[in-house]
């Protein structure tokens, strides 16, 4: 079995919402940067990185943050929320990030999910 440690991205910083609730967070660090780098110290084979701002608005409002986190770690990073266009599949690809989750344009778009899936396999 793998775990894989969550990082939850809102406006910048690592956050929970409360059942859901974007009018209700915790704040956990307000560097998503160093907790990344914290979940490898402490062992994580991978990281999921969630742009929760991405996720509620349909663009990669964290882009820049989640491509330096992927960055600073040596471990898999996988990464979804915001994610509507083939430009930002590739951006994050490119920037180091190895696996992209897609959930509304998948549903939405099923051209979209095609032609990426034949582009990115593996």
């Amino acid at each position: 079995m793998i775990i894989f440690p969550a990082i939850d991205v809102l406006d910048g910083k690592c956050v929970r919402l409360i059942q859901g609730d974007y009018n209700q967070e915790v704040i956990y660090s307000d560097s998503p940067i160093e907790m990344a780098k914290e979940w490898e110290a402490k062992g994580a084979d991978f990281i999921h990185i969630v742009d929760l701002n991405g996720a509620k608005s349909g663009e990669s409002v964290n882009k820049t943050v989640i491509e330096q986190m992927a960055k600073a770690v040596n471990i898999p990073v996988q990464v979804g929320g915001g994610i509507r266009s083939i430009e930002t599949i590739d951006s994050y690809i490119k920037q180091g990030v190895d696996r992209v989750i897609i959930g509304t344009a998948a549903i939405n778009e099923k051209t979209f999910l095609k032609e990426e899936c034949s582009i990115h396999k593996s």
